[in-house]
């Protein structure tokens, strides 16, 4: 049989890459055909090769495989033609009743029988001439191809090849490198957003990105190719390598025709895939628009909160793609694998058991968004954490403490832990800022009170109205004690407005000459323990403008 040289082998290569899906009677091992009879059996054949190249094809029986029948005939064939004193010319053929020998002094080569003959659907003497003059060909290509003349040639050949294939590497990395230069120069401040308006839909830096990429494929697939031809060319010209050189479209061109069968298998349950997602983000879509309009108040429930329309917006988006992921996965190709199902079993064990602080986190989460506990801006106290709500999550909320400070809690924590909300009633109702001072009894309870009054009507930030109001919270041992109460709207700025309150309070208890006796009391001094209106602002203290 003539060899195929290496160009041939790449137009073959070429036409299984325009047609990657379809399979001929040749790509099999073992074809089945009927034989002539009452009955018809399947027969298994198998092809003699010898250093990569099919001499002819061979039939079994139960008792005598086709795979080892053909692999002892080219055992054979190999050993004649290492046998220097063997000539190919010896070769006959010795005719008997049953089969046809084809043998070669006193060495027998093979058997040609009628059920092989049938094979070819030709006589066997026929099939003898040619199975004989492929043998007497096989041995000398099989000791041409191994003389030290042609190996030395085809060496030189894989060198020069080898060479050409650097030098190509080493060429088109240099011309990369300039088109590179020469694009970015010339090209990349050419390129621009694409748009609707004012509406920038992608952005340049995308556009010469995906260039880059598509530029850099290419690359890749021209340096594949050619190594693929390196390859190709070098396994060929040396018979110990030419069988993995014959092989080596087939290889590459196998996992193309087995995707694009599957492919073309898989294009009716492709398309409803591609409906349903169709539907499903249009669905989605038409959902999103119905709870924004909720969020900007175009839409309004009288028992359904706005802040309460993104989070609604994400569990009916859940549930909208945990149905349509049921209903797909029928139809996504390998779902009905052991392969596929155990993986997704494999999936749901570990989801399932180290998920349950993670499922706990988003419930507590969502659960918080309905009991409108707090929003966002919000100041809240979370155990013995104080701070403004700065983000609210999925699994955690973001606090940032009155010393700016972020504050990652999980929600699970929160929901299970006491939350003081100090904004939600300030801006209607006001917030009522308190503090306690302990006062002798020698000093009249209605000039601690009005004094109390006096200070918080000069802070900052108190309300007119309602006023501030004082409590004697308790008669003690040594002292009342009083509690100033004064309103406010702003709950983020509490903490100056105590300290303005401190601060007034010092100033007038001083100013009218009161001691303030907290936290205790041992005795009555020789003085009273006051600053002196001439010293309220002893260095370093500067005083107020």
């Amino acid at each position: 049989m003539p060899r195929f040289s290496w160009l041939a082998r790449w137009m073959l290569l070429a036409a299984l890459l325009c047609m990657p899906c379809t399979t001929t009677a040749e790509q099999t091992d073992g074809a089945e055909e009927p034989i002539d009879g009452p009955e018809q059996h399947p027969i298994s054949t198998a092809p003699v090769v010898v250093d990569g190249e099919v001499l002819f094809s061979v039939r079994g029986v139960s008792a005598f495989p086709a795979d080892q029948r053909a692999r002892m005939i080219a055992e054979k064939i190999k050993a004649l033609a290492r046998d220097p004193s063997f000539k190919a010319d010896s070769l006959r053929s010795v005719e008997t009743e049953r089969f046809t020998q084809i043998a070669g002094g006193d060495r027998i080569v093979m058997q040609v029988f009628d059920a092989d003959a049938q094979l070819e659907q030709a006589p066997r003497d026929a099939i003898v001439q040619v199975n004989l003059e492929r043998t007497r060909r096989a041995i000398e290509e099989y000791r041409l191809e191994r003389s030290s003349q042609r190996l030395v040639r085809d060496a030189l050949k894989a060198l020069l090849a080898t060479l050409l294939l650097a030098a190509a590497f080493f060429l088109g990395v240099k011309f990369t490198r300039r088109l590179d230069v020469a694009l970015e120069a010339r090209y990349k401040k050419r390129v621009h957003s694409l748009g609707f308006k004012s509406f920038e839909v992608i952005r340049a830096e995308r556009i010469w990105t995906a260039f880059r990429g598509f530029q850099k494929g290419l690359r890749n697939f021209i340096a594949l190719v050619l190594v693929y031809a390196y390859l190709d060319f070098v396994l060929s010209l040396f018979p110990w390598t030419r069988w993995f050189g014959s092989r080596l479209a087939a290889y590459v061109t196998g996992p193309l025709a087995t995707m694009g069968q599957a492919v073309l298998n898989y294009i009716p349950k492709l398309v409803f895939l591609v409906i349903l997602i169709i539907i499903t983000r249009f669905l989605l879509k038409i959902i999103r628009l119905f709870f924004d309009s909720i969020e900007r108040g175009q839409i309004t429930f009288a028992s359904f909160a706005p802040e309460w329309a993104r989070p609604t917006y994400r569990l009916t988006r859940v549930a909208v793609i945990g149905f349509a992921a049921v209903v797909a996965y029928p139809y996504i190709p390998g779902s009905d694998s052991d392969a596929f199902k155990g993986i997704s079993l494999f999936i749901g064990v570990l989801f399932s058991l180290g998920s349950s602080s993670v499922i706990s986190n988003v419930i507590a989460g969502y659960t918080m968004t309905y009991r409108r506990a707090f929003k966002v801006g919000d100041r809240v106290q979370i155990n013995d954490m104080i701070g403004d709500v700065a983000e609210m999550r999925v699994l955690v909320t973001h606090l940032r403490s009155l010393k700016n400070e972020e504050i990652v809690i999980p929600n699970s924590v929160i929901l299970n832990s006491q939350v003081v909300n100090y904004s939600s009633l300030a801006p209607m109702h006001g917030l009522i800022l308190h503090t306690t001072v302990g006062i002798g009894y020698e000093v009249p309870w209605r000039q601690v009170e009005g004094m109390l009054c006096m200070a918080a009507e000069r802070t900052p930030g108190v309300l007119k109205e309602p006023g501030p109001f004082v409590l004697q919270k308790s008669l003690g041992d040594f002292c009342v004690t009083y509690e100033l109460n004064a309103f406010s709207s702003d709950a983020r700025d509490m903490a100056r407005m105590y300290a303005d309150l401190h601060r007034n309070i010092l100033d007038l208890f001083n100013e009218y000459g009161v001691q303030i006796m907290t936290p205790a009391y041992e005795g009555d001094p020789d003085r009273p323990k006051l600053v002196p209106k001439e010293q309220w602002y002893a260095a370093p203290a500067k005083p107020s403008s």
